[in-house]
C-alpha cells in the first residue's frame, strides 16, 4: 500500500491471466486527487482483481469497501489479504461485475466507484451506464475509470471529467457526478 493505515504493507498477488494490478504511480496519483475525501465513504471496487485500489481506499479511511471479483482464486486471495490486514470493513462478492451492475442496487449507493475492467473487452461504457441507471451512485459520487488509452469512455452527460492521467497504454480518469 502507498499510504494510510496499511502503508508499506506488501500483500501477495496471484499470477493469473488477465490480472493487471494498477501501477503504484497511477494509484498514488488517484489517491492524491482524492486527498482526504475518503473518510466515512462507501466505495465499490468493481473488477477488483488484486483489490489494490479498494484496499488503498480502506487504508485511507473509507468506511466500507465492497469488492466485486469473478475469479475464484483472486477472490479468495483478496479475502485472505483483507483478513491479514484485519480490514473487516471490506467485503468480497464473487460475481461477474458487469452482470451484477446490470441489476438495480438495493443497498446504499456508493460515494466512490473504482472501475478497472479487463482491457479490450468493451466493458467500460456499459458499466458506466449501468452504474448510473441502477442506483449504484450517490448524488455527488466520484467514478474512477481505468481503461486502455485508445478508448475514450462514453459516460452519462452529467459526469464531469475532474482529472486524467496516462501511464503507458493505460489512461486513468476521475469523474464527478453532478446531480440535479
Amino acid at each position: 500500500m502507498i499510504g494510510g493505515a496499511f502503508r508499506r504493507r506488501q500483500l501477495p498477488v496471484l499470477d493469473l491471466p488477465g490480472l493487471r494490478p494498477t501501477p503504484d504511480r497511477v494509484r498514488e496519483t488517484l489517491f492524491n486527487w482524492l486527498g482526504q475525501t475518503l473518510y466515512g465513504k462507501r466505495v465499490l471496487d468493481a473488477f477488483a482483481g488484486t483489490g489494490a485500489l479498494g484496499i488503498e481506499a480502506l487504508s485511507r479511511g473509507a468506511a466500507r469497501v465492497d469488492f466485486i471479483e469473478r475469479d475464484a482464486k483472486a477472490a479468495a486471495q483478496l479475502r485472505d489479504n483483507l483478513a491479514t490486514l484485519k480490514a473487516d470493513s471490506g467485503a468480497v462478492v464473487r460475481e461477474d461485475a458487469r452482470a451484477l451492475l446490470g441489476h438495480n442496487n438495493t443497498a446504499e449507493p456508493f460515494d466512490l466507484v473504482l472501475l478497472d475492467p479487463p482491457f479490450h473487452q468493451g466493458l467500460v461504457n456499459a458499466c458506466c451506464e449501468a452504474l448510473e441507471t441502477g442506483g449504484w451512485l450517490s448524488p455527488q459520487a466520484l467514478i474512477y475509470v481505468e481503461a486502455e488509452s485508445a478508448l475514450t469512455p462514453t459516460v452519462p452527460g452529467h459526469w464531469q471529467l475532474y482529472r486524467q492521467t496516462q501511464a503507458g497504454d493505460t489512461t486513468a480518469r476521475l469523474y464527478q457526478r453532478e446531480s440535479g
